[in-house]
Order: C-alpha cells, then sequence, then structure tokens
C-alpha cells in the first residue's frame, strides 16, 4: 500500500523497498537539491526504515511544472503528500539547509494541523528559524548565484562549468533562495517533538551557537551534534549520520 501511495505522489520518491521497515524517515533537501541527494543515506538506512525523499518542484521529472519560492506553500506540499502515509510508525524528518527549515515548518503542520506529531526532527545545516540574517542571493546576477553555490561546495565543479547544464539549474535554484531568503518565523505554537540538530564546524552559513538556539524551538529534547567539515559535511560523515538517525528513531533504539 505504501508503494503504491509513494508512486502515485509528484512529492516523495523512495529509492529502496522497504515494506517491512520499523519506521519511516523523510528527507527534504537543500536549496537548489533534488530527491536524488539522499540516495545514500537511503541505502544505508535500509530495510530497518523506509527512507521517502522529497522531490521539489520545478526540477528534474518535475521540471515542467512552476517552482515555488515560498516555504509556506513548500510545507504545505509536503505535508498533503505526507497524509496518507500516517499509518502510526514512527516518523521522523530529515532537512538539510533549505530542507531544514522546510521539515521544520512540515513538522508544526503535521502536530498542529494535522494532530499527528513527528517522533523526531532532523535539522542540518541550518540556523535555527528564530536567526535571521539579512540574504539577498536570489536578486543578484548568475554569476552570484554560481559564486555562492561554489563557496559552499554541494555542487560538482563540471556541472558549475557547464553554461548549457546551468541555464537549465538556476532557475530553479535561485527560487529555492527566495523561498529560504524572504522566509520569516512566523509567531505560534511550537514543537513538542526531540529534535536533533546536526551542523558542520566550519560552516559559513551557519554557526555552532546559531545551530543551538533550535532549542527554542521544542518542548522536547534537542541536542546538537557538531561534525568536521563544512556546509556539506553530509556526504564525508554519512556512515555516522546514519547510526545517529538509526539510535534516535524509537523502535530502533538499542
Amino acid at each position: 500500500m505504501t508503494a503504491a501511495v509513494v508512486a502515485e505522489s509528484r512529492w516523495l520518491r523512495r529509492f529502496h523497498p522497504a515494506d517491512g521497515a520499523q519506521a519511516r524517515l523523510v528527507c527534504l533537501p537543500h536549496a537548489g537539491g533534488a530527491a536524488g541527494y539522499w540516495f545514500p543515506l537511503s541505502e544505508r538506512l535500509a530495510p530497518g526504515v523506509e527512507t521517502l525523499a522529497v522531490q521539489y518542484p520545478g526540477r528534474q521529472d518535475r521540471r515542467a511544472e512552476p517552482g515555488l519560492g515560498d516555504i509556506a506553500e513548500l510545507a504545505d506540499g509536503v505535508v498533503e503528500a505526507l497524509l496518507p502515509l500516517l499509518d502510526g510508525r514512527p516518523l521522523a524528518l530529515l532537512g538539510h539547509s533549505m530542507g531544514a527549515v522546510l521539515a521544520y515548518e512540515a513538522a508544526r503542520r503535521l502536530e498542529h494541523e494535522a494532530g499527528s506529531r513527528p517522533d523526531v526532527l532532523f535539522t542540518s545545516g541550518r540556523r535555527a528559524p528564530c536567526r535571521r540574517r539579512e540574504e539577498n542571493v536570489h536578486r543578484q546576477p548568475d554569476q552570484a548565484l554560481l559564486a555562492e553555490l561554489r563557496e559552499l561546495g554541494g555542487t560538482a565543479p563540471e556541472l558549475l562549468d557547464d553554461r548549457d547544464v546551468m541555464a537549465l539549474l538556476l532557475p530553479s535554484v535561485r527560487r529555492d533562495y527566495q523561498a529560504i531568503e524572504t522566509y520569516r518565523h512566523r509567531p505560534g505554537p511550537e514543537l513538542s517533538c526531540p529534535i536533533t540538530v546536526l551542523t558542520g564546524a566550519d560552516d559559513p552559513r551557519t554557526t555552532v551557537d546559531e545551530a543551538r538556539d533550535w532549542r527554542r524551538h521544542t518542548s522536547g529534547d534537542c541536542t546538537v551534534e557538531v561534525f568536521p567539515g563544512g556546509h556539506f559535511f553530509l556526504g564525508d560523515h554519512l556512515a555516522e549520520v546514519a547510526a545517529l538517525v538509526t539510535t534516535r528513531l524509537p523502535p530502533l533504539r538499542r
């Protein structure tokens, strides 16, 4: 049943069959990212954890759809896709960078509007929503946007140097940057689930102090795990991240 629901969803991708999984993890990519970013983590967690990766509109197999430059609209789409999957199994959300804020807003909707609180929220590579910086990369020329991508290091250099490829990709990247840079945390009920924060020690976009302030967004526990590396530290610490996810999901605790 789960496979059929996921197959029908524009928003969700399941890379590894895990119908007997004890828990479900929903992963949300960074600005400019796609569902495939989470394939390696999904592979490591299967078959004990069913990993579902979110595919945003306006890219890859959804490139014909108009993109969304608003976190609230993206969160609404994610939650709508998740509602048919709420079958009582433990549910966790993991978002990286822009995806962390989006996962947080989706978790708020699930808890306070759908009455289905996630068991854990994992936020990676992003400062707490209450810690705002003035940023306007989405308004800059293409070269400035490309420089931003080079600095963060999450895009292969050969892609950044390919003008034809970047002409196709930059509109969705710019729209994602618009979504996260215009996001403003809205007052209202916060989460009650635990939050596990993952951050790179040398991330230029998130200090450890900014990461610690995720504690302000839940009445539950909040722990911060600092990894060596910059903004895209996940790729260098995949085994540790998979182990951390496994130990924090309720039915898999040892």
